[in-house]
């Protein structure tokens, strides 16, 4: 039997970490093809293209640089030559793109093939609230897991010892992907509940961007430890809300929940650019700009989606930490106002 090959979609900081891990995986297994396509957004770097480079030299220059990539991992600037024949797809790129990239994938996709969404990001739907696995199942027609945890892309590049969390409603799917990506320093717990998972991903962007403010203001541990709490609980009360299966506490507390919070809070470029912000007056698309080498900040983009939410059922009042990080990103509210939705939590009444 042909070993099951495997596609990665997208390049970037998080896409190159992981494109190490599944090169190396590949090679010691036999059920896996030992070529891995890589589909890159394809740019120029001094004159070259980014394809070229990683092909040539084994490195993602632009986002993972200092890191050599197996030499099986082959970088692919078109989407239907890097997808053909893939029996599993990973995909890892900014949430604003995914849709448009499942219309040009849906076309070639092999009967069976399965997916997993590495993307931190929600986005609306006419229902309400639509998860970035559900864009992609809905448009490619495939059964779709979610990995998240405290997985800063540079330290799993750097091999340091890290845990992480599938959501997979099929379980066996889940299994699978574990088996694809786990190593002795990138450890993974697989659960059923796919959607809280994915949810704390996208979540945690804000309460980090929260985090960064506090950090700007000069608050302290004291105070950035309420944020991270009081986001907590945000993020808990919000999934029960808006999550169609079970949510249970227990998942909060797995990789993708507790640690991936801490982590964003404390490292992480949400938390970075927020500080930033705080302490510059400039704005985010500046800072974006200014800090983060052509990479996209998730946590402004996803409070605003999920303002969107909570103003269309009235319950903005419920959730003063998203809604007061979405006031100061976008409407012009003053950032010093940040402590004041802290003071007056409806967890303190």
């Amino acid at each position: 039997m042909p070993g099951k090959k495997v596609c990665i979609v997208g390049s970037g900081n998080w896409g190159s970490a992981i494109a190490k891990i599944v090169g190396h995986n590949v090679k010691g297994s036999n059920r896996f093809d030992p070529i891995v396509n890589m589909w890159v957004f394809e740019e120029m770097i001094n004159d070259r293209k980014l394809t070229e480079i990683i092909n040539m030299e084994h490195e993602n220059v632009k986002y993972l640089p200092g890191h050599k990539l197996p030499k099986n991992v082959v970088a692919v600037p078109e989407i239907v030559e890097a997808m053909a024949g893939a029996d599993f797809f990973i995909f890892v790129i900014p949430h604003q793109f995914i849709g448009k990239l499942c219309e040009q994938m849906k076309p070639h996709v092999k009967p069976g093939a399965i997916g997993i969404s590495l993307i931190k990001g929600i986005d609306e739907g006419p229902e309400g609230l639509k998860l970035i696995s559900e864009i992609v199942r809905e448009k490619l027609e495939i059964k779709v897991c979610v990995l998240m945890g405290a997985n800063i892309a540079n330290e799993v590049a750097d091999e340091k010892f890290c845990e992480t969390t599938i959501g997979a409603t099929d379980l066996q799917h889940g299994q699978l992907f574990k088996e694809l990506l786990q190593t002795p320093n990138f450890r993974i717990t697989v659960v059923s509940e796919s959607d809280t998972v994915e949810l704390c991903g996208a979540l945690k962007n804000i309460v980090a961007v929260g985090a960064g403010f506090c950090d700007g203001l000069g608050f302290g541990d004291n105070t950035k430890a309420a944020v991270i709490r009081l986001g907590l609980m945000e993020m808990v009360e919000f999934a029960k809300i808006f999550c169609r299966g079970d949510v249970s506490s227990a998942t909060f507390l797995e990789s993708c929940g507790v640690a991936d919070l801490i982590t964003t809070c404390y490292g992480g470029r949400n938390r970075r650019v927020a500080e930033a912000f705080a302490k510059t007056g400039k704005s985010i698309e500046e800072l974006e700009a200014e800090m983060l080498n052509g990479q996209k900040l998730q946590g402004p983009q996803t409070s605003a989606e999920v303002y969107k939410l909570l103003k269309k059922r009235e319950m903005t009042s419920k959730f003063p930490l998203f809604a007061s990080v979405y006031e100061i990103c976008f409407q012009g509210r003053p950032v010093k106002d940040f402590i004041t939705c802290l003071q007056n939590h409806p967890e303190h009444m």
